[in-house]
Protein backbone atom coordinates (compact mmCIF):
# COMPACT_ATOMS: atom_id res chain seq x y z
CA UNK A 1 0.00 0.00 0.00
CA UNK A 2 1.44 3.30 -1.01
CA UNK A 3 1.64 6.10 2.02
CA UNK A 4 1.41 9.64 1.64
CA UNK A 5 1.94 12.37 3.95
CA UNK A 6 0.97 15.97 3.42
CA UNK A 7 3.68 19.03 4.73
CA UNK A 8 2.02 22.67 3.58
CA UNK A 9 -1.70 22.83 4.87
CA UNK A 10 -2.20 27.04 3.88
CA UNK A 11 -5.01 26.16 1.43
CA UNK A 12 -8.38 24.09 1.84
CA UNK A 13 -7.24 21.96 -1.42
CA UNK A 14 -5.38 19.64 0.81
CA UNK A 15 -8.51 17.78 1.46
CA UNK A 16 -8.74 17.19 -1.98
CA UNK A 17 -5.54 15.50 -2.20
CA UNK A 18 -6.44 13.56 1.24
CA UNK A 19 -9.87 12.41 0.35
CA UNK A 20 -8.85 11.73 -3.38
CA UNK A 21 -5.75 9.61 -2.12
CA UNK A 22 -7.77 7.13 -0.09
CA UNK A 23 -10.41 7.01 -1.42
CA UNK A 24 -7.37 5.48 -4.32
CA UNK A 25 -5.92 2.90 -1.34
CA UNK A 26 -3.28 5.01 0.02
CA UNK A 27 -2.98 5.05 3.24
CA UNK A 28 -2.66 8.65 5.00
CA UNK A 29 0.85 8.43 7.16
CA UNK A 30 -0.09 11.83 8.59
CA UNK A 31 0.89 15.94 8.53
CA UNK A 32 3.00 18.76 9.37
CA UNK A 33 0.97 21.11 11.33
CA UNK A 34 2.80 24.41 10.14
CA UNK A 35 0.58 26.51 8.78
CA UNK A 36 -0.70 30.19 8.29
CA UNK A 37 -4.38 29.29 8.14
CA UNK A 38 -5.59 28.10 11.48
CA UNK A 39 -9.20 26.86 9.64
CA UNK A 40 -7.42 24.36 8.01
CA UNK A 41 -5.32 22.87 10.62
CA UNK A 42 -8.84 22.92 12.46
CA UNK A 43 -10.88 21.14 9.98
CA UNK A 44 -7.71 18.37 9.60
CA UNK A 45 -7.73 18.08 12.97
CA UNK A 46 -11.77 17.25 13.02
CA UNK A 47 -11.92 15.17 9.85
CA UNK A 48 -9.05 13.26 10.66
CA UNK A 49 -8.28 12.83 13.97
CA UNK A 50 -6.68 10.28 14.08
CA UNK A 51 -3.91 11.23 11.71
CA UNK A 52 -0.63 11.62 13.10
CA UNK A 53 1.29 14.89 13.76
CA UNK A 54 4.29 15.30 11.92
CA UNK A 55 7.51 17.14 12.56
CA UNK A 56 8.18 18.09 8.83
CA UNK A 57 12.20 16.70 8.59
CA UNK A 58 10.56 13.48 9.92
CA UNK A 59 8.19 13.66 7.20
CA UNK A 60 11.17 13.68 4.26
CA UNK A 61 13.33 11.43 6.32
CA UNK A 62 10.84 8.42 6.20
CA UNK A 63 11.60 5.98 3.68
CA UNK A 64 8.46 4.49 3.78
CA UNK A 65 6.14 7.54 2.56
CA UNK A 66 6.06 7.52 -0.83
CA UNK A 67 4.02 10.58 -2.17
CA UNK A 68 4.34 13.85 -0.09
CA UNK A 69 0.94 16.14 -0.65
CA UNK A 70 1.84 20.07 -0.62
CA UNK A 71 -0.82 23.15 -0.58
CA UNK A 72 2.09 25.49 1.41
CA UNK A 73 1.99 29.27 0.25
CA UNK A 74 2.32 29.20 -3.60
CA UNK A 75 5.87 30.63 -3.48
CA UNK A 76 7.06 27.89 -1.18
CA UNK A 77 5.49 24.92 -3.12
CA UNK A 78 8.64 24.15 -5.56
CA UNK A 79 10.97 24.04 -2.89
CA UNK A 80 8.98 21.58 -1.02
CA UNK A 81 8.71 19.55 -4.13
CA UNK A 82 12.35 19.81 -4.82
CA UNK A 83 12.96 18.84 -1.54
CA UNK A 84 10.84 15.91 -1.34
CA UNK A 85 11.55 14.59 -4.99
CA UNK A 86 15.23 14.71 -3.75
CA UNK A 87 14.43 12.92 -0.66
CA UNK A 88 12.66 9.86 -3.34
CA UNK A 89 9.40 10.78 -2.95
CA UNK A 90 6.77 11.46 -5.70
CA UNK A 91 4.72 14.70 -5.44
CA UNK A 92 1.12 15.75 -5.78
CA UNK A 93 0.95 19.70 -5.26
CA UNK A 94 -1.80 22.50 -4.80
CA UNK A 95 -2.10 25.29 -8.11
CA UNK A 96 0.32 27.21 -8.85
CA UNK A 97 3.42 24.87 -8.57
CA UNK A 98 5.74 27.25 -8.60
CA UNK A 99 5.68 30.88 -8.98
CA UNK A 100 8.86 31.96 -10.90
CA UNK A 101 10.76 31.02 -13.90
CA UNK A 102 14.10 30.01 -11.68
CA UNK A 103 11.65 27.77 -9.80
CA UNK A 104 10.21 26.13 -12.92
CA UNK A 105 13.69 25.07 -14.43
CA UNK A 106 14.57 24.10 -10.27
CA UNK A 107 11.66 21.51 -11.14
CA UNK A 108 12.52 20.64 -14.27
CA UNK A 109 16.33 19.64 -13.13
CA UNK A 110 15.07 17.35 -10.11
CA UNK A 111 12.04 15.34 -12.16
CA UNK A 112 15.22 14.56 -14.83
CA UNK A 113 17.72 13.93 -11.77
CA UNK A 114 15.35 11.75 -9.91
CA UNK A 115 12.71 10.08 -12.33
CA UNK A 116 9.76 11.39 -9.41
CA UNK A 117 6.86 12.93 -10.55
CA UNK A 118 6.04 16.37 -10.21
CA UNK A 119 1.96 16.70 -10.52
CA UNK A 120 -0.12 19.61 -9.78
CA UNK A 121 -3.19 18.51 -8.76
CA UNK A 122 -5.82 21.15 -10.97
CA UNK A 123 -9.18 21.22 -9.00
CA UNK A 124 -11.19 22.59 -11.19
CA UNK A 125 -10.71 19.62 -13.42
CA UNK A 126 -9.66 16.91 -11.65
CA UNK A 127 -11.45 17.45 -8.47
CA UNK A 128 -14.97 18.37 -10.88
CA UNK A 129 -16.87 15.76 -11.86
CA UNK A 130 -18.45 17.62 -14.54
CA UNK A 131 -14.82 18.37 -16.11
CA UNK A 132 -14.50 15.11 -16.04
CA UNK A 133 -17.46 14.00 -18.37
CA UNK A 134 -16.77 16.89 -20.39
CA UNK A 135 -13.58 15.57 -21.48
CA UNK A 136 -15.42 12.24 -22.29
CA UNK A 137 -17.93 13.73 -24.54
CA UNK A 138 -15.14 15.93 -26.55
CA UNK A 139 -13.33 12.55 -26.59
CA UNK A 140 -16.62 10.38 -28.29
CA UNK A 141 -16.80 13.23 -30.71
CA UNK A 142 -19.51 13.97 -29.65
CA UNK A 143 -18.93 18.44 -30.49
CA UNK A 144 -16.45 17.35 -33.64
CA UNK A 145 -13.31 19.06 -33.63
CA UNK A 146 -12.40 21.72 -30.33
CA UNK A 147 -11.71 24.85 -31.57
CA UNK A 148 -12.29 27.16 -28.66
CA UNK A 149 -12.71 27.14 -24.60
CA UNK A 150 -13.81 30.24 -22.57
CA UNK A 151 -13.06 29.62 -18.94
CA UNK A 152 -14.11 31.71 -16.14
CA UNK A 153 -12.86 31.54 -12.64
CA UNK A 154 -14.30 34.55 -10.35
CA UNK A 155 -13.62 33.73 -6.57
CA UNK A 156 -14.78 35.45 -3.42
CA UNK A 157 -12.53 37.53 -1.17
CA UNK A 158 -13.46 36.50 1.84
CA UNK A 159 -11.42 39.68 3.57
CA UNK A 160 -11.18 38.67 6.84
CA UNK A 161 -10.03 35.21 6.41
CA UNK A 162 -6.83 35.94 4.09
CA UNK A 163 -3.41 35.89 5.78
CA UNK A 164 -0.84 38.94 4.83
CA UNK A 165 0.96 36.86 1.99
CA UNK A 166 -2.26 36.73 0.29
CA UNK A 167 -1.93 39.93 -0.97
CA UNK A 168 2.00 39.96 -1.90
CA UNK A 169 2.15 38.99 -5.67
CA UNK A 170 6.16 37.75 -4.52
CA UNK A 171 4.41 34.83 -2.58
CA UNK A 172 1.14 34.06 -3.69
CA UNK A 173 2.69 34.21 -7.51
CA UNK A 174 0.06 36.86 -9.24
CA UNK A 175 -3.48 35.99 -9.79
CA UNK A 176 -3.05 34.82 -13.16
CA UNK A 177 -0.43 32.14 -12.03
CA UNK A 178 -2.63 31.63 -8.92
CA UNK A 179 -5.90 31.04 -10.20
CA UNK A 180 -5.69 31.13 -14.21
CA UNK A 181 -3.24 28.42 -14.56
CA UNK A 182 -6.68 26.28 -14.13
CA UNK A 183 -8.14 27.65 -17.34
CA UNK A 184 -4.92 27.39 -18.86
CA UNK A 185 -4.61 23.52 -17.95
CA UNK A 186 -8.09 22.89 -19.59
CA UNK A 187 -7.37 25.10 -22.61
CA UNK A 188 -4.53 22.14 -23.33
CA UNK A 189 -6.24 19.20 -22.39
CA UNK A 190 -9.60 20.16 -23.87
CA UNK A 191 -8.64 21.18 -27.15
CA UNK A 192 -5.64 18.61 -27.34
CA UNK A 193 -2.54 20.80 -27.44
CA UNK A 194 1.06 20.14 -26.63
CA UNK A 195 1.73 23.83 -26.35
CA UNK A 196 0.32 27.25 -26.91
CA UNK A 197 1.40 30.83 -27.32
CA UNK A 198 -0.05 33.61 -25.20
CA UNK A 199 -1.37 36.32 -27.22
CA UNK A 200 -2.23 38.92 -24.41
CA UNK A 201 -3.07 39.23 -20.97
CA UNK A 202 -3.80 41.83 -18.55
CA UNK A 203 -3.66 42.00 -14.54
CA UNK A 204 -5.82 44.63 -12.42
CA UNK A 205 -6.61 45.88 -9.32
CA UNK A 206 -10.15 47.86 -9.36
CA UNK A 207 -11.78 47.22 -5.85
CA UNK A 208 -8.64 47.53 -3.27
CA UNK A 209 -6.66 50.47 -3.80
CA UNK A 210 -5.60 50.05 -0.11
CA UNK A 211 -3.56 47.61 -1.42
CA UNK A 212 -1.78 48.32 -3.87
CA UNK A 213 0.12 45.10 -5.08
CA UNK A 214 -2.95 42.90 -5.06
CA UNK A 215 -4.44 41.73 -8.36
CA UNK A 216 -8.44 41.28 -8.00
CA UNK A 217 -8.57 40.46 -12.10
CA UNK A 218 -6.80 38.91 -14.26
CA UNK A 219 -7.81 38.22 -18.38
CA UNK A 220 -5.66 36.05 -21.30
CA UNK A 221 -6.13 35.11 -24.18
CA UNK A 222 -3.74 32.08 -25.88
CA UNK A 223 -3.69 29.97 -28.94
CA UNK A 224 -2.50 26.69 -30.75
CA UNK A 225 -1.67 25.12 -33.47
CA UNK A 226 -5.25 23.62 -32.77
CA UNK A 227 -7.64 26.36 -31.05
CA UNK A 228 -7.77 29.34 -29.46
CA UNK A 229 -8.85 30.18 -25.64
CA UNK A 230 -10.03 32.98 -23.56
CA UNK A 231 -9.74 33.36 -19.60
CA UNK A 232 -10.95 35.41 -17.35
CA UNK A 233 -10.51 35.48 -13.31
CA UNK A 234 -11.50 37.59 -10.75
CA UNK A 235 -11.88 38.32 -7.51
CA UNK A 236 -15.61 39.89 -7.55
CA UNK A 237 -17.94 36.91 -6.38
CA UNK A 238 -21.14 38.89 -4.94
CA UNK A 239 -22.01 37.98 -1.23
CA UNK A 240 -25.68 36.63 -2.36
CA UNK A 241 -24.40 34.30 -4.58
CA UNK A 242 -24.85 30.71 -3.05
CA UNK A 243 -21.08 29.60 -3.31
CA UNK A 244 -17.94 30.97 -3.84
CA UNK A 245 -17.82 31.37 -7.40
CA UNK A 246 -19.71 30.64 -10.65
CA UNK A 247 -17.08 28.92 -12.56
CA UNK A 248 -18.07 28.26 -15.84
CA UNK A 249 -16.35 26.83 -19.14
CA UNK A 250 -17.99 26.48 -22.64
CA UNK A 251 -15.50 24.41 -25.00
CA UNK A 252 -16.45 25.29 -28.61
CA UNK A 253 -16.60 22.48 -31.23
CA UNK A 254 -17.32 22.44 -35.18
CA UNK A 255 -20.58 20.29 -34.58
CA UNK A 256 -21.73 21.95 -30.91
CA UNK A 257 -21.35 23.27 -27.74
CA UNK A 258 -20.64 22.15 -23.84
CA UNK A 259 -21.21 24.67 -20.92
CA UNK A 260 -19.67 23.63 -17.45
CA UNK A 261 -21.36 25.23 -14.86
CA UNK A 262 -19.54 23.93 -11.96
CA UNK A 263 -20.47 25.00 -8.78
CA UNK A 264 -23.86 26.35 -9.37
CA UNK A 265 -26.85 26.75 -11.62
CA UNK A 266 -28.08 30.45 -11.35
CA UNK A 267 -31.08 29.05 -13.30
CA UNK A 268 -32.05 27.42 -10.14
CA UNK A 269 -31.14 23.56 -10.72
CA UNK A 270 -29.90 22.35 -6.96
CA UNK A 271 -26.78 21.08 -6.60
CA UNK A 272 -23.63 21.52 -8.41
CA UNK A 273 -21.61 20.11 -11.63
CA UNK A 274 -23.85 20.75 -14.31
CA UNK A 275 -23.34 20.33 -17.98
CA UNK A 276 -24.73 21.61 -20.87
CA UNK A 277 -24.59 19.83 -24.06
CA UNK A 278 -25.77 20.88 -27.78
CA UNK A 279 -25.26 19.64 -30.95
CA UNK A 280 -26.83 18.39 -34.25
CA UNK A 281 -29.19 16.06 -32.51
CA UNK A 282 -28.94 16.74 -28.74
CA UNK A 283 -29.74 19.70 -26.42
CA UNK A 284 -29.67 18.40 -22.71
CA UNK A 285 -28.65 18.82 -19.69
CA UNK A 286 -26.63 16.26 -17.53
CA UNK A 287 -26.27 15.83 -14.00
CA UNK A 288 -22.69 15.20 -13.45
CA UNK A 289 -23.01 14.53 -9.42
CA UNK A 290 -22.14 10.73 -9.62
CA UNK A 291 -19.00 11.10 -12.11
CA UNK A 292 -15.69 9.30 -10.82
CA UNK A 293 -12.63 11.08 -10.17
CA UNK A 294 -10.07 9.16 -12.13
CA UNK A 295 -7.11 11.30 -11.21
CA UNK A 296 -6.02 10.06 -7.77
CA UNK A 297 -6.37 6.38 -8.69
CA UNK A 298 -4.40 7.50 -11.90
CA UNK A 299 -1.78 8.94 -10.22
CA UNK A 300 -1.43 6.29 -7.25
CA UNK A 301 -1.04 3.67 -10.31
CA UNK A 302 1.31 5.98 -11.83
CA UNK A 303 3.50 6.05 -9.01
CA UNK A 304 3.40 2.48 -8.89
CA UNK A 305 3.98 1.46 -12.53
CA UNK A 306 6.03 4.37 -13.25
CA UNK A 307 4.10 6.12 -15.87
CA UNK A 308 2.15 9.25 -16.39
CA UNK A 309 -1.39 8.11 -17.12
CA UNK A 310 -2.93 10.60 -14.74
CA UNK A 311 -1.15 13.96 -16.36
CA UNK A 312 1.78 14.03 -19.10
CA UNK A 313 4.94 15.36 -17.28
CA UNK A 314 5.32 17.84 -20.18
CA UNK A 315 2.03 19.27 -19.71
CA UNK A 316 1.90 20.36 -15.95
CA UNK A 317 5.61 22.39 -17.24
CA UNK A 318 3.76 23.92 -20.07
CA UNK A 319 0.62 24.40 -17.73
CA UNK A 320 3.37 26.35 -15.80
CA UNK A 321 5.59 28.44 -18.04
CA UNK A 322 2.52 29.42 -20.00
CA UNK A 323 1.30 30.85 -16.50
CA UNK A 324 4.30 32.71 -16.02
CA UNK A 325 4.68 34.14 -19.36
CA UNK A 326 1.22 36.04 -19.33
CA UNK A 327 1.43 37.18 -15.66
CA UNK A 328 5.04 38.20 -16.52
CA UNK A 329 4.26 40.32 -19.36
CA UNK A 330 0.59 41.12 -18.56
CA UNK A 331 -0.60 45.10 -18.80
CA UNK A 332 -1.57 46.82 -15.52
CA UNK A 333 -5.54 47.69 -15.28
CA UNK A 334 -7.11 49.55 -12.91
CA UNK A 335 -5.12 51.34 -9.66
CA UNK A 336 -1.55 51.80 -10.65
Amino acid sequence: MLRFAAVGIDHGHIFDHIKGLIAAGCDFAGYCPETTAPGVLKALETDYPNAPKLDRDAIFADASIDIICIAAIPADRAGLAVRAMKAGKDVMTDKPGVTTFAQLEEVRRTVEETGKIFSVCFTERHSVRSAVKAGELVREGRIGRVVQTMGMGPHRLQLATRPDWFFDPDRFGGIIVDIASHQIDQFLYYTGSETAEIVSSAIGNFAMPDKPRFQDYGEILLRSDKASGFVRVDWFTPDALGTWGDGRLTILGTEGYIELRKYIDISGRPGIDHLFLVNGTENVHIDCSEEKLPYFQAFADDVKHRTQTAMPQRHVFEVCRLSLEAQANAVRLGHR
